[in-house]
């Protein structure tokens, strides 16, 4: 029995006509602030921590400034987000820059202070019905996060059964993305 290789188990399929959140994703720079259990506050990217003289976009700066309110309203652990607004990718109109929260199971609607949330355009059942309208509706009237904007980047489904977030582009996924109740592609939205 000593010749035998390693078992592997096969692990367990999550169901998918479980429930889905389908969020507005936010084309800006991935962003974390890690409040320590004695209380300092920190500030990352997707693949470092960042300072003030190691930055990006400003986001260090921005934890500094806010560090007292975000150790009070976040609390200790990871919270991740995106950085966005003024000079950061699509820019959204924006004259300022913003963190917006992912987990939106935690942190709902827009919080008091200096956090947003990304918004949530479907909460339900996943189903492809659901992922088209959530697409058509930011078509259509555009952005969630900052009304006014119309040229959002896509969505973010999280199936509730496994965890796992995919996301879909209005522009970026290999394909254009074709209004089905105008046929207009994206690219010819005004």
């Amino acid at each position: 029995m000593n010749d035998l290789p390693e078992f592997r188990k096969f692990g367990s399929i999550p169901r998918l006509k479980r429930g889905c959140v389908i969020t507005e994703k936010i084309d800006g720079t991935n962003a974390q602030v890690h409040v320590t259990e004695d209380g300092r506050v920190l500030a990352g990217s997707r693949n470092r921590w960042l300072t003030v003289d190691d930055d990006n976009f400003g986001f260090a700066q921005w934890v500094q400034d806010n560090a007292d309110q975000l150790r009070t309203t976040l609390g200790p652990g990871s919270h991740y987000g995106e950085w966005w607004g003024s000079g950061i990718q699509r820019r959204y109109g924006l004259a300022e820059k913003r963190f917006s929260l992912f987990n939106v199971g935690r942190w709902t609607g827009r919080m008091e202070g200096c956090c947003h949330v990304v918004p949530v355009l479907y909460s339900g059942e996943f189903s492809v019905q659901a992922v088209d309208n959530a697409l058509l509706d930011l078509d259509e009237f555009g952005s969630m996060a900052a009304p006014g904007f119309r040229d959002p980047e896509g969505i973010v489904v999280r199936l509730s059964a496994s965890g796992h977030l995919y996301k879909v582009t209005l522009d970026g996924d290999g394909h254009k993305f074709v209004n089905n109740k105008t046929g207009d592609t994206q690219h010819d939205r005004p």
